[in-house]
C-alpha cells in the first residue's frame, strides 16, 4: 500500500506516526486527546500550508480542540484528515466537513478499537503470555508485548496510510453523488450527541440539599431528578459552556468549579 506513496509523503507520514504516540502523553480532562492529534497533524498541515502562515494557525486551531477514540485509530482519523486538508486549500471542502467527519468518527472506531484490541487481543495475548510465564519463562512477557503492542504498532501504521490515500477519494465521491451536504448535517448529528452521551455519563451534580417541612424531609435532588434526571448536570454545562463564549479559560472554569463545589460540599448542599 505504501508503494504508492512519494518520498516526501512517506517523510511527512513516518512524522505524523512518531507524533501520534503523543496521543495519551498530552492527555487531559480538558480535550483529552486533543493536544496530542493536533501535534500529530503538525506535519502535515505545515506541509499543506507552508505558503500561507494564517490557514496554517488557522488548521492548527482547528486540529487543537476536543479529540478522543481509540489510540490504534488516531492514525487512521489523522491520515484522513492530512486528504481533507489538502483538498481543503484547493477550496474542494471546507473547515466545516473535516470537523464535522473527524467528530463523527470518533465514536465509531474508539467502540471498534476497545472491543478489537482491549476486550480481544489484549485477552488473548495475556492468555499466551500467562501461560508460558506461568512455568517461570520470561519469554511469556515478552511475547504478550509482541502480540499486543507489535500487533498495534504495525496496524496503526497501516491505518494512516489508508486514511490518506482514501481521503481524496473518498470527499470525491462524496461530491460527486451529492453527499457532501447530507453527510455534514449527520456528522454534526452525531458529534452532538456524542457530547450529550458524554455529559450523561461524566458530569454529575451530587445535590444533597435536605430541609425540614413540618417535620418530613425534603430532598431537592431527588425532586429535581423526579421532574427532570440529569437536570443540573445539564444545567452545569451549559452553564460552562457561557462563561467558555464569554472568553473565560478552560482551567480558570476548572479552579473556579473546584472552589464553589468545596465551598457549597462545606455548607452541605453536596
Amino acid at each position: 500500500m505504501s508503494n504508492a506513496l512519494t518520498k516526501d509523503e512517506k517523510k511527512i507520514l513516518r512524522n505524523m506516526y512518531i507524533n501520534s504516540n503523543s496521543c495519551f502523553i498530552c492527555f487531559n480532562m480538558v480535550k483529552m486527546e486533543g493536544n496530542g492529534f493536533c501535534l500529530t497533524m503538525v506535519p502535515a498541515i505545515n506541509d499543506v500550508y507552508k505558503d500561507n502562515e494564517e490557514l496554517r494557525k488557522d488548521a492548527l486551531r482547528r486540529h487543537n480542540g476536543f479529540f478522543n477514540t481509540h489510540a490504534v485509530f488516531v492514525p487512521l482519523i489523522a491520515g484522513l484528515c492530512y486528504a481533507m486538508e489538502k483538498e481543503k486549500k484547493s477550496s474542494a471542502v471546507d473547515a466545516e466537513v473535516i470537523d464535522s467527519i473527524k467528530a463523527a468518527l470518533m465514536g465509531p472506531t474508539a467502540a471498534i478499537g476497545d472491543s478489537f484490541f482491549y476486550n480481544c487481543v489484549r485477552v488473548i495475548a495475556a492468555g499466551i503470555g500467562i501461560g508460558i510465564a506461568s512455568s517461570g519463562n520470561p519469554l511469556g512477557v515478552i511475547l504478550f508485548i509482541l502480540l499486543y503492542g507489535g500487533s498495534q504498532m504495525i496496524i496503526r501504521w497501516e491505518l494512516l496510510v489508508l486514511g490518506y490515500q482514501t481521503g481524496g477519494n473518498f470527499i470525491k465521491r462524496l461530491f460527486e453523488n451529492g453527499l457532501i451536504d447530507i453527510l455534514t448535517k449527520c456528522s454534526s448529528i452525531v458529534g452532538i450527541g456524542m457530547v450529550g452521551a458524554l455529559v450523561a455519563q461524566l458530569v454529575n451534580v451530587p445535590l444533597n440539599l435536605v430541609i425540614n417541612v413540618s417535620g418530613a424531609e425534603v430532598n431537592f435532588g431527588e425532586i429535581l431528578d423526579s421532574i427532570f434526571p440529569g437536570i443540573l448536570s445539564i444545567a452545569l454545562v451549559f452553564g460552562m459552556v457561557g462563561l467558555l463564549k464569554k472568553g473565560m479559560s478552560p482551567s480558570s472554569l476548572i479552579i473556579l468549579l473546584m472552589v464553589v463545589s468545596i465551598a457549597l460540599a462545606f455548607i452541605g448542599v453536596f
